[in-house]
């Protein structure tokens, strides 16, 4: 399937949704471009992703900074960790629909899909990245306030370190300490997944996915501590 720039009409229903006007349109359509779509070399997101996760990194750090002025290291960590994260990422894309416009190849199936998290992911991180571009610091600030801020300000972003957490909770409860299985490392080397299990004793294991082994082992963590009712699932907005 050969990537074909975006139309006319989806271009403005996507600039729409997003707020912003692109002066290069170009940029909009390298931000949606997976590297499966055909002739997707060197003008796909990849590049646009490791800047805009910078981007969206710096602009958070900046937002809780002023917002939680009493706030110690640890806590803005936590709290920036989170919503960095694929998931909260993820479901930026997913309230803005992203999915209808994303170019793939034809091995790309279910952009959708739980499995597809961290390609929602990476396209949103791309939009910052081609916004700041386009329009500059301010302009990459404004959309990612629009979509953070209310995330950000919200009493459970301060969660501790799932791994810890669940450790503490594991040895009070049951007298033992969790253990993390690596089942599998999937993709290229320079943006690898990994899934690991993680396992207490007297409760059903849990099984995460990430770009790093602590990142998933995190994400197992998260999911256990989810179902067992330590921490208050965080309602994905919809």
């Amino acid at each position: 399937m050969k990537a074909r720039s975006l139309s006319a009409e989806d271009r403005a229903k996507l600039e729409a949704v997003i707020g912003y006007q692109f002066s290069e349109k170009e940029r909009l359509d390298r931000a949606l471009t997976h590297s499966s779509a055909r002739n997707a070399k060197g003008s796909n997101y990849q590049r646009l992703e490791f800047l805009g996760d910078r981007v969206l990194g710096l602009c958070i750090s900046e937002l809780l900074f002023q917002t939680f002025r009493d706030a110690n290291e640890g806590e803005l960590s936590v709290r920036l960790n989170q919503l960095v994260s694929a998931e909260s990422c993820a479901l930026v894309a997913d309230e803005l629909e992203l999915h209808q416009f994303i170019r793939t190849g034809s091995d790309v199936k279910k952009i959708t899909g739980k499995a597809m998290m961290n390609v929602r992911a990476d396209v949103v991180e791309s939009l910052i990245a081609a916004i700041y571009l386009d329009g500059g610091l301010e302009a990459a600030r404004k959309f990612v306030l629009l979509h953070w801020k209310e995330r950000a300000t919200r009493a459970d972003g301060a969660r501790r370190d799932a791994k810890t957490e669940l450790q503490e909770w594991a040895h009070a409860k049951f007298g033992i300490a969790p253990t993390y299985r690596t089942d599998d490392r999937s993709g290229p080397d320079h943006d690898p997944r990994f899934t690991v299990t993680v396992e207490v004793a007297g409760v059903a294991p849990e099984t995460g996915t990430d770009r790093s082994k602590r990142g998933a082992e995190q994400v197992a963590a998260t999911k256990l501590l989810e179902r067992e009712g330590v921490w208050r699932k965080i309602s994905a907005g919809k």
